[in-house]
């Protein structure tokens, strides 16, 4: 049986060969020469599928951070956060070198709410150490997936922390909506928060700009803070509805993908009118398209921190046994002609560990931090203002990572996923009469208060689960506005949605803050619009 494997192989290579050049014809009948030569003398019996995907994976893994192999296990998983729901604890990973690394926390998801963030390590669920052991990705699934309301103890390594961290996780319906938040706010400005670019996203923010309009809504405050990217075409009606017809938008190019150009259209319904993006470095791919596209046409203003980085184009291409490749076909480039992509000459784990790197640096906590070389600059295409390539898209206002936000008795209540149960519990009790003495947000928002009862009933309800309040330094009042206020956002959405803990929890947002304090001064507004 086997021999006629290595003959149905050696005919496939040697088709397949007839295609391409003799110098790639000769490595190609290397590989099939390796492989016949250890499946039928090798000491031992081998597996010869898994010799050949992974032999797939490192090829790929040599290339760029984003080519990689999907096995056929994964491929029916994969675009869950994109197009599908389940119930979990709302990830998205990747086993990495038998460790599993988080590359996606879904917005609102139990992940997020606890505390976990992208480029953490899972080590063991459950006590169940998954570091390696070999563990395959359908175990991983089977471990983090299960009913609604049950939990998973997960530990953790995080670059920058030397101990594990202990995280529980309580399991929910994960949410796939790609807008998270779309309302009008007291000011009145339009506020859009936006967690990815799915396939809907566009057929939910056309809801969104309709109601912006039908109420004579002028300025918009876009926010991609952690926005990872998805679709393309969805970056590009977004950009569209701020962009006027035949503004470029973005283009692509590689080596056999010659350069193709995308142009906004005349169906924008804000092409005029304030604009600002917020952005940070969680913002990826289709964020920065949109960012970058809105920069270099001086639309709007861009604040936050540096994205993330990720301008190399994937297409997916499936194989003979239903696995597929994402292989890297072409890079991203804003109008101007800017590189979204970051660097990576020097190896994953250099480019994985770039946003712990730049913390080290102090980039994302102090502005003259950030060194970019003259080489790097580019002239936006109106206002001839000097903006930055070389990796992500740098704001046109920084606005720092505030590392003492929240009190240590604050953070401890989410990572230990405490904070979240008791707000469950606190409005499953008082569901009835909150609906009644609350039923609006805005009536809400006026007349709800996080009074000192219940902080004492959290108080009782984290020293039942081990969190005790005396353990901690003395909460300052500013912080217990904080951890007041922030009770206040999830109670909202929890009786509503996360549209309604936005228009809570913007009060205490540093980059929603921002974003309003400048759109309250139209001098600043026009100063960032027009410095160079």
């Amino acid at each position: 049986m086997k021999k006629y494997a290595i003959l149905t192989l050696s005919l496939v290579l040697f088709i397949f060969s007839s295609c391409f050049s003799q110098s790639f014809n000769e490595q190609l009948y290397k590989f099939g020469r390796v492989l016949n030569l250890v499946n039928t003398l090798y000491v031992d019996s081998v597996q010869e599928e898994e010799l050949v995907e992974h032999a797939i994976i490192e090829m790929l893994h040599e290339l760029d951070p984003h080519s990689i192999y999907i096995s056929k296990e994964e491929v029916a998983a994969m675009n869950e956060p994109l197009e599908g729901s389940f119930e979990g604890i709302g990830i998205q990973f990747r086993l990495m070198e038998d460790t599993l690394l988080v590359v996606g926390v879904i917005s609102s998801g139990p992940s997020e709410k606890v505390g976990l963030k992208n480029g953490d390590r899972i080590i063991s669920v459950d006590g169940e150490s998954i570091a390696g052991i070999g563990i395959k990705n359908q175990d991983i699934l089977k471990m983090l997936r299960g009913d609604k309301g049950t939990l998973v103890n997960v530990e953790v390594v995080r670059r920058g922390v030397k101990k594990p961290i202990d995280f529980t996780i309580t399991r929910d319906k994960i949410p796939i909506y790609s807008v998270d938040a779309g309302f009008i706010t007291d000011d009145g400005f339009g506020y859009i928060k936006l967690n990815r670019f799915a396939k809907t996203t566009m057929e939910e923010l056309s809801a969104v700009f309709d109601e912006f309009k039908d109420n004579s809504v002028k300025d918009i405050i876009l926010d991609l803070s952690d926005n990872s990217g998805g679709y393309l075409d969805q970056a590009i009606d977004l950009a569209d509805e701020f962009l006027e017809k035949n503004q470029l938008v973005v283009y692509t190019e590689g080596r056999s993908n010659p350069r193709k150009d995308y142009k906004a259209t005349t169906k924008g319904r804000y092409e005029k009118g304030r604009l600002i993006i917020i952005v940070d470095e969680g913002s990826a791919s289709a964020s920065e398209i949109v960012a970058g596209a809105i920069q270099d046409w001086d639309r709007g203003a861009v604040i936050g921190r540096r994205t993330f980085g990720k301008g190399l184009v994937q297409r997916p291409f499936s194989l003979t046994d239903g696995s597929m490749i994402r292989l890297t076909v072409a890079r991203y480039y804003t109008p101007t002609g800017r590189l979204i992509q970051k660097p990576y000459e020097e190896g994953y784990e250099e480019y994985a560990k770039d946003v712990y790197t730049r913390f080290n640096h102090g980039e994302l906590l102090h502005e003259d931090s950030i060194k970019l070389p003259d080489s790097l600059s580019f002239e936006t295409l109106i206002n001839k203002r000097n903006v930055y390539g070389g990796g992500g898209i740098m704001p046109d206002y920084f606005i720092p990572l505030d590392t003492n936000r929240y009190s240590a008795y604050h953070y401890e209540l989410l990572r230990k996923g405490v904070l979240f149960r008791f707000i469950g519990k606190y409005v499953d009790d008082n569901r009835e009469n909150m609906t009644k003495s609350y039923p609006d947000i805005n009536t809400f928002k006026k007349k709800f208060e996080c009074n000192d009862d219940i902080i004492f009933e959290l108080d009782t309800y984290a020293a039942e689960n081990k969190v005790y309040r005396d353990s901690f330094d003395v909460v300052s009042p500013e912080l217990e506005y904080l951890l007041k206020t922030h009770i206040k956002s999830l109670i909202a959405g929890d009786i509503w949605r996360t549209n309604e803990f936005y228009q809570i929890f913007n009060d205490i947002n540093p980059y929603y803050i921002e974003a309003r304090n400048i759109l309250l001064d139209n001098k600043k507004y026009n100063e960032l619009l027009n410095k160079k």
